[in-house]
């Protein structure tokens, strides 16, 4: 056994577990974490099949950037998972039949294989990242266009919707901040100086 096949059941047995801990964590965040896990091992699998660019991609937009945006914010919410597993067993005989599905077609696919697609790659010149940006930029460019239009827009839309006028916002508009002078920030009231009382002496009767 090459030294290669050893890495990928090491890497797929990671991955699987790492995979099947992410729905079983009762803790949301240990439930992320095992999702980087798992992508990690994902982008390991992909740089054996000597797909670099879908290896690094993986480990910087989704390891550097959403899944760490993922962690921030469940750590933020405080999400209480007690109450999002009331209905678990409720919804389980749809989801079990649904999963069976799906399980059923992948082991379909894995087993009869792939017979329109010939086995032998074609040879690329140069690497494959230089021969997947020739391929986007030229045969689907109009499909990348489209989907840049589309992230556009709901990158628009999210923005639009979090810079609403609302009447419990407490945002404060850093124009007027910038422009506040110091009698603004600083007002200076003349008061009458005020003595407090002194206590009555006590007379010598009193004493006695």
């Amino acid at each position: 056994m090459a030294y290669t096949t050893g890495f990928f059941y090491l890497f797929a047995a990671v991955l699987l577990f790492a995979a099947f801990r992410v729905i079983t964590s009762r803790n949301t965040v240990h439930a992320v974490l095992y999702l980087m896990l798992a992508f990690s091992q994902a982008s390991a699998l992909w740089l054996l099949l000597k797909a670099e660019f879908l290896g690094i991609t993986l480990v910087l937009v989704y390891l550097g950037a959403v899944m760490v945006l993922f962690l921030f914010v469940v750590m933020m919410l405080d999400i209480n998972v007690d109450e999002l597993r009331q209905g678990f067993w409720k919804h389980f005989p749809v989801a079990a039949i649904i999963g069976g599905f799906v399980a059923a077609e992948l082991i379909a696919v894995v087993w009869t294989g792939f017979p329109t697609v010939s086995a032998s790659a074609p040879a690329v010149q140069g690497s494959n990242t230089h021969a997947l940006g020739k391929l986007l930029y030229t045969e689907y460019l109009y499909p990348i266009e489209i989907a840049a239009v589309i992230l556009l827009v709901a990158m628009i839309a999210a923005i639009a919707l979090t810079l609403r006028h609302r009447k419990d916002s407490k945002a404060i508009n850093p124009g007027d901040q910038v422009h506040v002078k110091a009698r603004d920030r600083l007002v200076v009231v003349p008061m009458a100086a005020t003595q407090k009382p002194a206590a009555p002496a006590a007379t010598e009767e009193g004493k006695a």
